[in-house]
């Protein structure tokens, strides 16, 4: 079988798993950004398509792969791969779920506490000689634990979940937003109240997001939702930047309508100098965590996608049904 791989060799070869069946494949590495039609040109008969989580796989290139059984997304990640083309051209189309839920939780958590203790214009006064002037003016203002704030997670997946779990320790209240509510078994074990997104918005100190990007929820966090937001809230996001109207978070974060913000994504992806989120100026900017979409890509959950990118390659090649199909094609 051929599979191409639009990524970093590099990267796949430091964590390709000792799998024999890799060996007898015909792997071919081109870079991400490579166009369709050279993609094609050169490797049209491919059988396995590999992206990372923001590369677009759109229908045009799935229509000239004759061949292509399955398009795997590198991360958890996939609202960059035409589903209804794939699933038209019977192309399963398949994630890493699960595989950064630890990895992310640590980020969202970070980010936390990062704003909480205004770590980014904290860091700076040190570095200018002024400690002691922001350490007088915080005991003044006051510094809020972790403990003390209701933290809400927007979405109850695998990366909500694990969230939880590393929230529990600090003994804040925690509580949740999802379509479907879990059950109540489920709820007692992670330690997470349901409530309905407009509650949420308003009632907590921390919203964390860790929903996938649907039309649903593109843009969830808008001008409405913001409004609900109190104005000493802080908004997390190691999700995906499309579930928040960058425009109106700079709004609201320059108006004083929020505390702070901190992002590990924003959108579009790659982030130019030029994003809206990024361009603020003080003080507005002082109130923001950017990271560079990092949540996710820990050497350990590296090691745990490409295993089971590769165990799904080989049940393709063995004629069986990959797992964590995301395209409803059975």
């Amino acid at each position: 079988m051929k599979i191409l791989i639009l990524g970093a060799q590099a990267r796949y070869e430091k964590y390709l798993p000792p799998l024999p069946f890799i060996r007898q494949q015909e792997l071919v590495f081109r870079d991400k950004d490579t166009p369709a039609e050279r993609l094609l040109a050169r490797d049209g008969d491919a059988d396995i398509l590999f992206v990372d989580a923001i590369t677009p796989v759109p229908a045009e290139l799935m229509a000239g792969m004759p061949k292509l059984k399955l398009v795997h997304s590198e991360g958890v990640a996939y609202d960059k791969i035409d589903l209804a083309a794939a699933r038209e051209r019977g192309v399963y189309v398949c994630n890493n779920k699960g595989c950064n839920a630890g990895a992310v939780a640590e980020q969202a958590i970070m980010l936390m506490l990062m704003l909480l203790r205004r770590e980014i214009p904290g860091d700076r006064a040190v570095r200018e000689g002024r400690q002691m002037e922001v350490k007088e003016r915080s005991m003044v203002e006051g510094i809020r634990e972790l403990s003390d704030c209701r933290v809400g997670l927007v979405g109850f997946g695998d990366i909500a979940r694990a969230t939880a779990e590393r929230l529990a320790p600090f003994g804040c209240e925690i509580y949740y937003y999802t379509k479907h509510r879990r059950d109540q078994e489920e709820e007692a074990r992670c330690g997470v109240t349901y409530t309905t997104l407009e509650e949420l918005a308003a009632s907590c100190d921390i919203i964390s997001l860790h929903c996938a990007v649907t039309e649903e929820t593109r843009n969830i966090v808008n001008e409405a939702f913001l409004a609900r937001m109190k104005p000493t809230a802080y908004l997390v996001n190691t999700a995906r930047g499309e579930l928040v109207d960058g425009l109106a978070l700079r709004r609201a974060l320059m108006e004083g309508r929020l505390a702070g913000a901190g992002l590990d994504t924003l959108a579009p992806e790659p982030v130019t100098a030029d994003n809206p989120l990024v361009t603020m100026p003080a003080p507005a900017c002082d109130r923001v965590v950017l990271s560079p979409h990092l949540g996710g890509i820990t050497e350990a959950s590296f090691r745990r996608s490409h295993l089971h990118m590769w165990r799904n390659a080989e049940r393709i090649a063995d004629g069986h049904k990959p797992d964590n199909i995301v395209n409803g094609w059975e």
